[in-house]
Protein backbone atom coordinates (compact mmCIF):
# COMPACT_ATOMS: atom_id res chain seq x y z
CA UNK A 1 0.00 0.00 0.00
CA UNK A 2 2.62 2.15 0.99
CA UNK A 3 4.55 1.69 -2.44
CA UNK A 4 1.40 2.45 -4.63
CA UNK A 5 0.33 5.88 -2.70
CA UNK A 6 4.40 6.70 -3.31
CA UNK A 7 4.18 5.90 -6.97
CA UNK A 8 0.90 7.47 -6.56
CA UNK A 9 2.32 10.92 -5.20
CA UNK A 10 5.21 11.25 -7.63
CA UNK A 11 2.98 10.70 -10.40
CA UNK A 12 0.39 13.76 -9.32
CA UNK A 13 3.17 16.03 -8.20
CA UNK A 14 4.46 15.36 -12.13
CA UNK A 15 1.22 15.93 -13.69
CA UNK A 16 0.49 19.23 -11.59
CA UNK A 17 4.05 20.26 -12.49
CA UNK A 18 3.26 19.99 -15.97
CA UNK A 19 -0.41 22.05 -15.67
CA UNK A 20 0.97 24.67 -14.01
CA UNK A 21 4.19 25.18 -16.65
CA UNK A 22 1.39 24.81 -19.19
CA UNK A 23 -1.02 27.20 -17.81
CA UNK A 24 0.80 29.98 -15.58
CA UNK A 25 -1.08 32.66 -13.84
CA UNK A 26 -1.17 35.75 -15.43
CA UNK A 27 -0.93 38.18 -13.05
CA UNK A 28 2.63 38.82 -13.86
CA UNK A 29 2.64 41.83 -17.52
CA UNK A 30 4.67 40.41 -19.96
CA UNK A 31 8.38 41.55 -19.79
CA UNK A 32 9.09 44.18 -22.39
CA UNK A 33 13.01 44.77 -22.79
CA UNK A 34 14.34 48.10 -22.70
CA UNK A 35 15.58 48.53 -26.42
CA UNK A 36 11.38 47.57 -27.28
CA UNK A 37 10.23 50.75 -24.60
CA UNK A 38 12.55 53.04 -25.85
CA UNK A 39 11.52 52.03 -29.40
CA UNK A 40 7.26 52.46 -28.30
CA UNK A 41 8.69 55.68 -26.36
CA UNK A 42 10.13 56.95 -29.94
CA UNK A 43 7.15 55.59 -31.92
CA UNK A 44 4.94 57.69 -29.19
CA UNK A 45 6.77 61.28 -29.70
CA UNK A 46 6.59 60.93 -33.61
CA UNK A 47 2.66 60.05 -33.57
CA UNK A 48 1.38 62.12 -30.55
CA UNK A 49 -2.33 60.82 -32.10
CA UNK A 50 -1.80 57.37 -30.72
CA UNK A 51 -0.47 58.40 -27.21
CA UNK A 52 -4.03 60.67 -26.80
CA UNK A 53 -6.42 57.25 -28.09
CA UNK A 54 -4.70 54.89 -25.95
CA UNK A 55 -5.08 57.03 -22.78
CA UNK A 56 -8.44 57.78 -23.64
CA UNK A 57 -9.25 54.25 -24.08
CA UNK A 58 -7.69 53.73 -20.55
CA UNK A 59 -10.28 56.23 -18.73
CA UNK A 60 -13.45 55.03 -19.87
CA UNK A 61 -11.84 51.59 -18.86
CA UNK A 62 -11.89 52.95 -15.52
CA UNK A 63 -14.98 55.18 -15.22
Amino acid sequence: MNRRKKIKDILTKRIKQANLKANPKKAKPKYISKAERAKMEEEATSNPDLVEITTETNDTKDA
